[in-house]
């Protein structure tokens, strides 16, 4: 269900001056963008005309038990419950500024928990699955010898569509045994390869990508037909033509190989912690979302071989 923002105007004037006045200071001090401003104005503002209809024109009249109320009925509106955990998130960026100017004496919203967002997992491949996958372009041609090295570098390397169109011929070691990729901030990490992605890569850059235009000037590994780097909604394009080629569900991508990746060396035994340094995650937390992959794997091998499973 969608419900239409309502404007400014339809806020309580005092409420809407102190909402100015937040979004004046986010602007000046804190510097934010223009689009972070207006989701804060939009989602305050949908706030505040609700608490004018409830009888709310001044702060003092905002506490604890109004914005709980506020929360639940967004929730009745059937809004997801991501909407409801942000709407929650830009009343405490308010009311925590107020108290800090000292507007209201306490943040009312300072005890409220914030919803509980179900973690949801990535869309992975099994083992089969991703085989199918890597041998869909099978054919000799040079755009058939592209596509398999994306696919390997892909999947061998746990890489990002970006860093996977962004490799360079200079970031490839003499025996193609590691790749450099650069990942998110720029951070370089060296990831090995196995024998059937070296094998691929080498077979297309010594066959394919040397015959293709002007391919000797270009230092990026995977290039179009007219000798370009493969950008990375051409390269999106090579991984969804290639699932529909393997018979795979449509809502296979490219992270879905980055994803099958991390869950098949943790499913294999290998550390939590090697699996972040080679996805180049910079918290653990961000790679933890793998282990519950694992543990339904763990789960499937108990039901399936213990006598009580």
């Amino acid at each position: 269900m969608t419900t239409a923002r309502p404007t400014d105007d339809a806020a309580p004037p005092a409420l809407r001056a102190l909402l100015d006045d937040f979004l004046t200071a986010l602007r000046v001090e804190a510097g934010l963008a223009r689009a972070t401003l207006a989701a804060y104005r939009a989602d305050l503002t949908t706030f505040l005309a609700w608490a004018g209809r409830r009888g709310a024109a001044a702060i003092e009249d905002i506490d604890a038990v109004l914005v709980v109320d506020y929360l639940a009925h967004r929730r009745a509106e059937g809004l997801a419950e991501s909407t409801v955990a942000r709407d929650l998130t830009s009343l405490r960026m308010w009311m925590r500024w107020l108290a800090s100017e000292g507007v209201v004496p306490r943040d009312p919203t300072a005890r409220l928990q914030s919803p509980v967002l179900a973690k949801l997992l990535p869309h992975t491949l099994n083992v089969e699955e991703v085989e199918r996958l890597l041998v869909a372009p099978d054919g000799d041609s040079w755009r058939d010898q592209r596509d398999r090295a994306l696919l390997e570098v892909l999947y061998a390397c746990g890489a990002r569509i970006s860093e996977a169109v962004g490799l360079t011929t200079d970031r490839l070691d003499s025996e193609l045994r590691v790749v450099r990729l650069l990942g998110k901030g720029s951070k370089e990490r060296v990831v090995p390869i196995g024998a059937r992605a070296r094998g691929a890569l080498r077979d297309w850059i010594t066959g394919g990508r040397a015959r293709l235009p002007g391919a000797r000037q270009r230092r990026e590994v995977f290039l179009s037909a007219a000798g370009k780097p493969l950008d990375r909604t051409n390269a999106w394009r090579r991984v969804k033509a290639a699932a529909l080629r393997a018979g795979l569900p449509a809502d296979v991508h490219p992270h879905s190989l980055r994803h099958s990746f991390a869950s098949h060396l943790l499913a294999g035994g290998a550390d939590l912690r090697a699996v972040q340094e080679l996805l180049g995650h910079a918290s653990i937390r961000t790679t933890e979302i793998y282990t519950h992959l694992d543990e339904d794997h763990i789960r499937g091998l108990h039901r399936l071989y213990h006598p009580r499973g």
